[in-house]
């Protein structure tokens, strides 16, 4: 690499003083909020409809994850019964229209779902895909299945193909975090495919089908998940193995730039948002009296956690998921598993230069994305949403088409 000199931080747009549209709230619960703005987000493109959500928001008390699940279901149903009457009929478009917002809401009925043993967990994952899979065949759209060979399972995959690309061409690999799933994230290939680039999104462990039908839990040592995957990449046809990007989202912020660290194939990376120790971030935002308890050894904790669970149903909600997500048994087990999520030893070991992600009002990983774009020493640049864009919000909730172009305009000419 000739040049390591870093780049200035640059925000993407001047502060515009408030209020702004971020204010707004369908549910006091801060993170039943932002999934619910996620999923309206997805009505750019055409992965949700307005009514169909607002409809659903009616119907859910805060934080009530079995509403939700119940809910959502509700509505995949009704939306994936119609598709079929739809495709039955002859009206492809339709049908196809339809298939692909089944897919989203069974989808997003998991997103605020912990009760893994609940028979719907894994089952509305399966309808998710076969809707998904009904969209790209009905209405032609350049995607693909793929199974990444992963230990003595695979991760569910999707190449999608650009029709504009050259003979030889760049290549995107992205994954989600923590809650969404990588087919939730059509700005990311939508906008791929429209400029040249095949993009490949991937469930990874701890997400999507990985952990709900193949049982795969996260892992901190994430290059041990994308090497696999680069593997597989750098064979497909079509695709220039000399020009290979990964990005990860949310919690993906963090384990992207692991692997970057360890996995050398890659010509640039991006986080969004970026994220140094994960651990200490989900710290920060849990009841002081949790983490006034971690010192206090595993007994205490999990005493607590358990009083803590018991008068916060988000408290409860989080704790349940995450351990059941990392793989672990009890809360202590979780806040030692999370302290494992630290690259403050490793973020000088990334060479493919990396674009870090964030926002004026994040609030689940708050003040990370600068700490990890310090750390690095690679080529880099820290891309800063404000207000003025309307794109402030964790991963750009709520402003999807402002995202992709900021993105792209920024990968283009790199990968």
């Amino acid at each position: 690499m000739t040049d390591t000199a870093a780049r200035p931080i640059t925000p993407v747009n001047e502060y515009v003083p408030g209020p702004h549209w971020t204010s707004f709230r369908f549910f006091e619960s801060e993170v039943m909020d932002d999934q619910f703005k996620h999923q309206l987000g997805q009505m750019f493109y055409g992965g949700s409809d307005l009514g169909e959500c607002l409809e659903v928001a009616g119907r859910i008390a805060s934080d009530d994850e079995q509403m939700w699940l119940d809910e959502w279901s509700s509505l995949a149903g009704r939306i994936q019964e119609r598709a079929e009457q739809a495709e039955g009929r002859g009206h492809r478009q339709s049908a196809a229209s339809l298939y692909k917002r089944a897919a989203t809401y069974w989808r997003g009925s998991l997103i605020h779902h912990a009760l893994p043993d609940e028979p719907r967990t894994r089952s509305n994952a399966l309808d998710a895909y076969r809707c998904w899979d009904r969209y790209l065949e009905l209405s032609g759209f350049p995607g693909e299945a793929l199974q990444i060979p992963y230990e003595s399972s695979f991760l569910p995959a999707y190449l999608y193909r650009s029709p504009i690309a050259e003979a030889e061409a760049p290549l995107l690999i992205f994954f989600q975090g923590r809650d969404a799933w990588s087919e939730d994230t059509g700005w990311v290939y939508e906008n791929a495919i429209r400029r040249g680039y095949h993009a490949l999104s991937v469930q990874c462990p701890g997400q999507g089908m990985a952990i709900r039908v193949n049982g795969l839990p996260f892992r901190p040592d994430w290059e041990n998940v994308v090497t696999p995957i680069v593997d597989v990449a750098v064979q497909l046809e079509g695709v220039d193995p000399e020009r290979i990007g990964l990005m990860g989202l949310s919690f993906g912020g963090h384990l992207a730039p692991r692997a970057a660290a360890f996995e050398k194939r890659l010509k640039v990376c991006i986080a969004n948002p970026g994220a140094i120790h994960w651990g200490e971030s989900i710290r920060i935002g849990l009841p002081p009296a949790l983490t006034e308890a971690y010192a206090d050894g595993p007994d205490t904790f999990n005493a607590v956690a358990a009083a803590v669970s018991d008068a916060s149903p988000v408290a409860s909600w989080f704790l349940r998921d995450s351990m059941w997500k990392h793989g672990v048994a009890t809360p202590y087990d979780l806040m030692v598993e999370f302290d494992k999520f630290d690259i403050r030893e490793l973020a000088g070991q990334i060479e493919a230069e990396t674009l870090v992600m964030d926002g004026t009002e994040e609030v689940f990983e708050a003040g990370q994305a600068h700490q990890l774009y310090e750390a690095l020493t690679c080529r880099k640049e820290l891309m800063l949403f404000d207000a003025s864009t309307t794109a402030q919000l964790h991963c750009q909730t709520g402003a999807f088409g402002t995202a992709g172009e900021y993105l792209f305009d920024w990968l283009d000419g790199r990968l």
